[in-house]
């Protein structure tokens, strides 16, 4: 089920003193069961760019496909993209309103028009999913710690069972526990059911752990689009926007300027442990 965005561009406030080019000409395809990492500064185009693969957003120009239709024709169907393409907001407090958990859960499926029985089971199942105790589902979701939002806010997507799966800064905020948590909660996740899934992320670290190609925006086009190690090359030119790469890429570079057969490329701390290793052996 692939998402293509053809010469997509995004203009905010048009034809004031404050428009602003949010999205410039962008071209994409994403491809089904991929998991991608979305990074750039603040105002770069990230999330501008996720709000229009569901709708939430309409193109200034070009069009957007999904499993080959264009989603902004007038006949074409908003509330089953939505159920498709699922997107869990940077703040969850965006996202949670019911009176408590389990409701806030079941909203997704039940306007899907499911029976009782199937709404609840698969609410039910999305809470386990994202590993969220039994003893919480009747709390408010506003009495819940940073993480258990994001949680929930996660798990009310899943309900919806999308075929691709969109997180704009979904550790934001956590500590490193809480974090990987998530993450590797969402990296089983998508492993199970196949789906989709695009990172939106500051944290280089967890892109490099996780995804299997990235999307470096800036200024509201696409910088650099390549599987991470191509793209962490460039660490340099990513510094001069605002970016960088995870720390174990400018660990790598010392130790070959000091004088150790060490590959730069390396992107993850497994890698760079069993590289150093051999490296001080050798």
């Amino acid at each position: 089920m692939s998402i293509i965005l053809d010469h997509v561009s995004h203009i905010y406030e048009s034809g004031t003193a404050m428009e602003y080019a949010a999205l410039k000409d962008i071209s994409l395809v994403i491809p089904e069961g991929q998991f991608i990492g979305l990074i750039g500064h603040t105002g770069s185009g990230k999330s501008t760019l996720v709000q229009h693969l569901n709708g939430l957003l309409a193109p200034t120009e070009g069009n957007i496909y999904y499993n080959g239709a264009d989603i902004h024709d007038k006949d074409y169907n908003k509330k089953e993209l939505r159920s498709k393409v699922g997107l869990v907001f940077q703040y969850p407090e965006h996202q949670l309103f019911e009176i408590d958990v389990f409701s806030d859960v079941c909203f997704g499926p039940k306007n899907l028009g499911l029976d009782k029985k199937e709404v609840e089971l698969r609410a039910y199942a999305a809470l386990k999913q994202v590993g969220l105790s039994d003893e919480y589902f009747y709390q408010s979701p506003f009495d819940l710690s940073g993480g258990q939002k994001r949680r929930v806010a996660i798990a009310g997507v899943l309900a919806m069972k999308p075929e691709v799966l969109i997180l704009d800064e979904p550790t934001a905020g956590l500590d490193p526990k809480g974090r990987d948590e998530i993450l590797d909660q969402i990296a089983r996740l998508r492993e199970e059911a196949g789906m989709t899934v695009i990172l939106v992320s500051h944290s280089m670290e967890d892109v490099a752990r996780y995804v299997d190609r990235i999307i470096v925006m800036n200024q509201g086009q696409v910088m650099y689009d390549d599987e991470p190690k191509e793209v962490f090359r460039h660490y340099r030119e990513l510094e001069e926007v605002g970016l960088a790469a995870p720390q174990v890429t400018y660990i790598m570079q010392a130790f070959k300027k000091a004088g150790f057969h060490v590959d730069t490329d390396i992107t993850t701390i497994e890698e760079a442990k069993e590289a150093i290793l051999r490296a001080v052996k050798g």
